[in-house]
């Protein structure tokens, strides 16, 4: 008994809180995405132009991030986290049980605003409770208890299928209330931490932050096109079921668990410039593969590696650490999430009708993202800091 005490007491504190809501949330957004295409196809008789209006409606609460800067005036960011992974159980666990258009508007509303400015706060709170020195390396183990916890939510949807055989709104009912769980026990037993500054409770649009907009920016295009059309590809064009799809994502989660908190190293060692310009090269030639490729397998891989380079935005935010007012955290958070969705929220409608002529042109227009946020990357310095938020690649030796 005072073993666990004493251990409980050692996870009692700011860092530990970031990392128990860093599990609860890709529990049920795992279960979500895991299962969405799948259900939406089979169940509620969508098609690919369908789920892109979907896709964009989910993305409308991360346009409205800003609206985080707001809701702190009247609550602390911390509890606003955690009823935020309230609403995204809720959300996820009610999805089941209205499969229609209608009811998939309504569910994937209340999971998207409760996902988004979760995300939007954790970023916030991350930035703020880590230093500069350690962020790096400690948003990589963020990422590997997300990935741990996806994995669970995985396997837990490959049980339930095959060896359980449960109906799937009883699947999103428990992959939900996992995070309703979760989050209520984060409320009950851990105090609220005070912010080491006092953060701006305005939208802040600073001109020297610029390059970073940018690169969030492109990041919410490129991004939906992962996150929506490649694992609609393993569905419609290589008729993976949900059972095989969260193999796939089973996979991925062991992968991101072992490489994030090494990807998060290597942005430690090489600096955010080295790192940003190799995400994105990869970047291009995975979207220019996805767009020819015909074999299952191969397109597995893909999505793998894909997932991975994702993470190496961890470059994106230690970059934002490193050049900003420590008061700015929070403000900007909400802002660049909302800049990161004004793509996200267009894209997936748009792409979702192109998709329908030619699926293979969805992933040529991800890669030609991917090659401007590549030209974008080599603006950032390989020291950057306060006062030095950009370098011009033509005047100085690239890196």
């Amino acid at each position: 008994m005072n073993l666990s005490l004493l251990s409980f007491r050692r996870v009692r504190n700011p860092v530990g809180l970031l990392k128990l809501m860093a599990f609860a949330m890709p529990f049920s957004f795992g279960v979500w995405m895991a299962l969405f295409n799948n259900f939406a196809i089979e169940q509620g008789g969508l098609n690919g132009a369908h789920i892109g209006v979907l896709q964009s409606w989910r993305e409308v609460p991360g346009f409205l991030a800003f609206g985080v800067v707001f809701l702190l005036i009247i609550i602390a960011e911390q509890r606003l986290a955690i009823l935020s992974l309230i609403m995204l159980g809720l959300g996820t666990a009610l999805t089941g049980w209205l499969p229609h258009f209608n009811g998939l508007l309504m569910t994937t509303m209340v999971m998207s605003v409760g996902f988004h400015y979760y995300e939007t706060i954790k970023q916030s709170l991350a930035l703020q409770w880590f230093s500069k020195q350690e962020a790096p390396v400690e948003f990589g183990r963020l990422i590997s208890i997300g990935a741990a916890s996806s994995l669970l939510a995985y396997g837990w949807v490959w049980a339930a299928l095959r060896v359980f055989e449960l109906p799937v709104a009883w699947v999103y009912t428990v992959g939900g209330g996992v995070t309703v769980v979760i989050a209520l026990i984060a409320l009950v037993m851990f105090p609220n931490y005070a912010s080491k500054v006092s953060q701006t409770k305005k939208l802040v649009l600073r001109k020297r932050y610029s390059l970073y907009y940018a690169l969030v920016f492109m990041g919410g295009g490129r991004r939906q096109i992962f996150v929506v059309f490649a694992a609609l590809m393993m569905v419609q064009r290589f008729g993976f079921g949900a059972d095989e799809v969260a193999l796939m994502f089973l996979a991925n989660g062991l992968l991101s668990m072992w490489l994030a908190p090494k990807i998060g190293g290597l942005v430690a060692r090489w600096g955010e410039k080295r790192a940003l310009t190799l995400e994105y090269m990869g970047l291009i030639l995975v979207f220019l593969a996805y767009s020819v490729v015909e074999w299952a397998p191969l397109a597995v891989v893909l999505y793998m590696l894909d997932h991975v380079l994702f993470a190496m935005a961890i470059a994106q935010k230690t970059y934002f650490q490193k050049i900003a007012d420590p008061a700015d955290m929070a403000s900007t958070a909400g802002v660049s999430f909302t800049i990161n969705h004004i793509a996200a929220v267009v894209l997936p409608a748009l792409m979702g009708l192109l998709w329908v002529v030619s699926p293979s042109w969805v992933f040529i227009a991800g890669a030609i993202m991917a090659a401007i946020s590549l030209m974008l990357a080599r603006w950032v310095p390989t020291n950057p800091a306060n006062g030095d938020e950009w370098q011009n690649p033509f005047r100085t030796q690239s890196v």
